[in-house]
């Protein structure tokens, strides 16, 4: 069995002189159930992340509606031979992100103004929310901007030698 890994989806984006219309989400194109979805407005140098539900797990699908970003996932199956890798993705507008489940999300602002639109396959269960802290020095993750904002949540997460001690498997 192979598994899932991250990637951006394309999708139609149809233009015309009064602006465009995109296809967001085709079941048969990706056959996932989502079931609840949110939107988040950040300005710029905000980091948001790394979080992940350790139970009710969640396919994600990101999708920009304006600015710019660095999305950055963690695999967190143990089974994976990814297992620990950070992937990196750099989002503008109308792009869409595929996450797969067992991944912990993340996203750095690079624009004034982003707003992102999330899908999700389960619905957000505030007592299983977890994460990794942004700055753990074994993920090696370099990011573009020195100061970065960061809500105190996030700044008080499990380092990945945490997640390992507390979670057997994702």
């Amino acid at each position: 069995m192979s598994l899932e890994i991250p990637k951006i989806i394309k999708t139609n984006c149809y233009y015309d002189k009064r602006g465009y219309l995109q296809e967001i989400y085709l079941k048969k194109n990706l056959k996932k159930n989502f079931k609840f979805s949110l939107i988040t407005s950040s300005r710029r140098n905000v980091f948001r992340g790394f979080h992940f539900q350790s139970k009710n797990q969640q396919v994600k699908l990101i999708y920009l509606v304006k600015g710019s970003l660095l999305d950055i996932v963690i695999d967190l199956r143990r089974r994976s031979n990814n297992f620990g890798k950070a992937y990196r993705f750099k989002l503008r507008e109308k792009n869409i992100l595929y996450i797969p489940k067992g991944f912990a999300h993340g996203f750095l602002t690079l624009s004034a103004e982003n707003i992102l639109l999330y899908y999700m396959t389960n619905y957000r269960d505030a007592k299983n929310e977890n994460g990794i802290v942004w700055n753990d020095k074994n993920l090696k993750i370099k990011f573009p901007v020195k100061k970065l904002i960061i809500s105190k949540k996030d700044k008080e997460l499990n380092t990945f030698h945490e997640f390992l001690r507390k979670f057997k498997s994702l």
